[in-house]
């Protein structure tokens, strides 16, 4: 985790984690972005580490890809895992140098024309022709099973009006913090919120959710959930919110009734959540959350929303919050 203070290398001082906005070329272009580093309290010097270099450039790597139709790492990942076929077998079926494909998966950034083979091949019906070019490197049984499972490539649980309808179009871009739509990872982060706090207040998991995905692309340089934001009255908020949490039938809503009167609606389940569907960097980021307000009451916690920028800049209009505000948060 990217931490707000360490040890200067300088004097064994203080250095305090800042931010500016910054422009780095990248393949003969330029991309801007916002470049973190640690700034020594007592020289006033500026150094990086590697964590804060990786973070910087994730965020023009994400550019780079969304404008150019890249597949993310973790889709490049999941097209192989599909099929069940090694990294070396992948390469060979698309032309690839034999380590190209292993390379793709742990980030290293595709040509443009690499790129859109990547992106070409998450149709199933454009993979099977390159499978059918490489027929000569399989068995019959193995080719056979190989088109077998491209003929299921897409099928998806929900269908695509139903996605759109609940959580609306999502492109990855700044306003999702580059991260594509995961439903799973969504039910997940609300079970484990759930589980930790027996259970939470809808209103206070607006804003967990909330610091989740912005820290998140704080830390790492994207978002975890793929959803986009608003800054309504009680602060910021997933769109289409309400639609999300009815979404999930192992995920229950109470109606809890106040002594004054007032009503909340509590969000339950008996399920634990899939920690295997985060990386160890995600969990230190749900932890980190978890952590900050565990104690922190719905009230306190809107209240606590409202003194971010992201609140402050976008609550009278109806603009989505660009997740560059995460280095403005003050919360974490």
């Amino acid at each position: 985790m990217i931490k707000q203070t360490m040890k200067s290398p300088f004097t064994g001082g203080d250095a305090r984690l800042c931010h500016e906005p910054s422009v780095l070329t990248f393949r003969k272009e330029q991309f801007r972005y916002v470049h973190q580093f640690y700034e020594c309290q007592d020289s006033h010097e500026r150094f990086t580490t590697t964590e804060l270099d990786e973070a910087n450039l994730a965020q023009v790597y994400n550019q780079y890809r969304a404008k150019y139709g890249i597949p993310f790492p973790e889709e490049i990942k999941r097209i192989r895992q599909h099929y069940g076929l090694s990294a070396t077998k992948m390469s060979a079926i698309l032309g690839f140098g034999e380590n190209q494909y292993r390379l793709y998966e742990n980030g290293d950034m595709p040509s443009e024309a690499n790129g859109k083979v990547l992106m070409s091949i998450m149709n199933p019906e454009i993979f099977r022709v390159f499978v059918e070019n490489a027929r000569g490197q399989f068995a019959e049984a193995d080719y056979e099973k190989l088109m077998a499972k491209a003929n299921v490539w897409g099928k998806e649980k929900y269908s695509s009006a139903v996605v759109d309808y609940v959580f609306g179009r999502s492109l990855r871009d700044i306003n999702s913090g580059y991260a594509a739509l995961s439903i799973s990872k969504i039910k997940n982060i609300f079970l484990y919120f759930i589980e930790k706090g027996h259970g939470v207040f809808i209103t206070k998991m607006n804003k967990l959710v909330f610091y989740t995905d912005f820290l998140s692309y704080r830390m790492m340089g994207k978002g975890m959930t793929g959803l986009a934001y608003k800054a309504i009255q009680y602060g910021p908020v997933p769109v289409r919110w309400d639609r999300i949490y009815s979404f999930f039938d192992e995920i229950r809503q109470e109606i809890v009734v106040f002594p004054d009167g007032r009503e909340g609606t509590v969000l339950k389940s008996s399920l634990s959540p899939d920690l295997s569907d985060f990386s160890v960097e995600e969990q230190n980021v749900l932890e980190a959350v978890y952590l900050r307000f565990k104690n922190e009451s719905p009230s306190r916690i809107s209240e606590i929303s409202h003194h971010e920028e992201a609140w402050k800049q976008y609550v009278n209009s109806d603009k989505l919050i660009d997740f560059n505000m995460a280095f403005s948060l003050m919360a974490l």
